[in-house]
């Protein structure tokens, strides 16, 4: 669909506003969607509705796509990102109506502008041009899945075959198809939606998780860090649940691997820098990396991380090595104890690093809390590395350069 000059300038006008009243809207419109549509609540995470994560995020895309509403290409790498997301969580094209409908009638009713309004018709039409584009990414993505090898469409049954402590915060689950039948291949760094009962709620809740293993055959797995109250933040409600009260046996939805990060040059010198549980991609491309056994490929694996406590999967590193001579590790504790010997006390600082650890033809990967990747991605700016080198992965709704689900 082509706006008109006419509704492109109304979709502009709106700019201020929106920047005014961006996240008053979305709040407004994701309580007026649910309430009004509550079979949606086992879509959207609601958890990230409770501590305003999805709102603040939906605000920033909306403000996007009206600041580049002439220049919709600026934003391919995001709605390419949305895509995926929304193909994780098994969107289909009969709920864009619906969301469509409830976001009008909230521009109408938080800037109190008339449902029949120029404003209004600009803004359906403007909707309805996304849409568009997202459904038909979605779809091509969707046929792709399907003629994978053992590819699926949708939620697809599993089963815990294994559950495994890794540390004080993150647990490995274990995943086989209840069916038995082979796995699609994935690249390293891209995640699955599981879907659970969550007893809390009374309803199922998808969650988003990026595989922390190398291809298998028969099974996938997980990494989930379990997120605890605090005085910031409410317990998580599908990480407690998965921690609490899932075993061995239990079955879970799943839906195909998929996402836009992921390892671009297999044979290229690599740098992986992570932080917390961000290490979960960073294991998934260390570990496709040692099937490899490229002796002249070097890689970087950097971490950061609070307390030997929450550490996960040090050992596997330290075990890796032993068989890699070209894989270079650095770990950055904040309190590391006396269990636990780290490269640095304190934060991690890209600039105090021996330059061998930060290669100027690598390819480097950054996962982690947003502050953090912010950090390393301007110290490697910094430090010359390319734009086009840096590649990153952004937990959660939203991100520094991306559009929101």
């Amino acid at each position: 669909m082509q706006l008109t000059t006419r509704q492109i300038e109304l979709v502009q006008a709106t700019i201020p506003a929106l920047q005014e009243h961006g996240i008053e809207l979305t709040r407004y419109f994701y309580n007026r969607m649910l309430s009004n549509n509550p079979d949606l609540k086992e879509i959207f995470n609601l958890g990230n509705q409770r501590n305003d994560a999805q709102p603040q995020a939906l605000a920033s895309a909306v403000l996007a796509y009206a600041q580049n509403i002439t220049t919709l290409q600026n934003l391919g790498s995001a709605v390419s990102q949305i895509a995926h997301r929304h193909v994780s969580l098994n969107i289909q094209p009969d709920q864009y109506p619906i969301v469509g409908t409830n976001l009008l009638h909230s521009i109408s009713e938080v800037l109190n502008v008339p449902m029949d309004s120029e404003l209004i018709e600009a803004w359906a039409a403007a909707y309805q041009q996304l849409a568009d584009i997202l459904i038909q990414a979605e779809a091509n993505l969707y046929q792709q899945q399907q003629k994978n090898k053992g590819g699926w469409h949708g939620w697809k049954k599993f089963k815990i075959v294994d559950k495994q402590k890794e540390s004080n915060e993150i647990t490995s689950f274990y995943l086989q198809p209840i069916d038995n039948s082979p796995l699609p291949e994935y690249q390293p760094g891209q995640y699955i939606s599981v879907r659970i009962m969550v007893p809390q709620l009374g309803i199922r809740q998808p969650r988003q998780y990026t595989l922390s293993d190398s291809n298998h055959p028969n099974y996938f797995r997980i990494s989930v860090k379990k997120e605890t109250a605090d005085q910031q933040h409410d317990a998580g409600y599908v990480s407690t649940t998965l921690h609490e009260h899932y075993q061995i046996g239990d079955e879970i939805e799943v839906t195909h691997p998929t996402g836009t990060f992921s390892l671009h040059n297999p044979d290229k010198n690599t740098v992986l820098i992570s932080a917390g549980v961000g290490i979960t991609p960073m294991i998934a491309i260390v570990n496709t990396l040692a099937a490899k056994k490229n002796p002249h490929q070097h890689i970087s694996f950097i971490h950061a991380c609070r307390n030997s406590n929450v550490l996960a999967m040090h050992q596997h590193i330290i075990e890796l090595q032993q068989t890699m001579p070209n894989l270079h590790s650095y770990l950055a504790c904040e309190n590391p104890g006396t269990a636990l010997t780290a490269d640095k006390t304190g934060w991690l600082d890209l600039y105090e690093l021996d330059k061998t650890l930060l290669p100027a033809d690598a390819d480097y990967y950054i996962c982690g809390p947003k502050p953090f990747m912010r950090t390393q991605y301007q110290a490697l700016l910094n430090l010359h590395i390319p734009e086009n080198q840096i590649f990153m992965e952004l937990f959660g709704t939203g991100g520094l350069s991306q559009l929101a689900a």
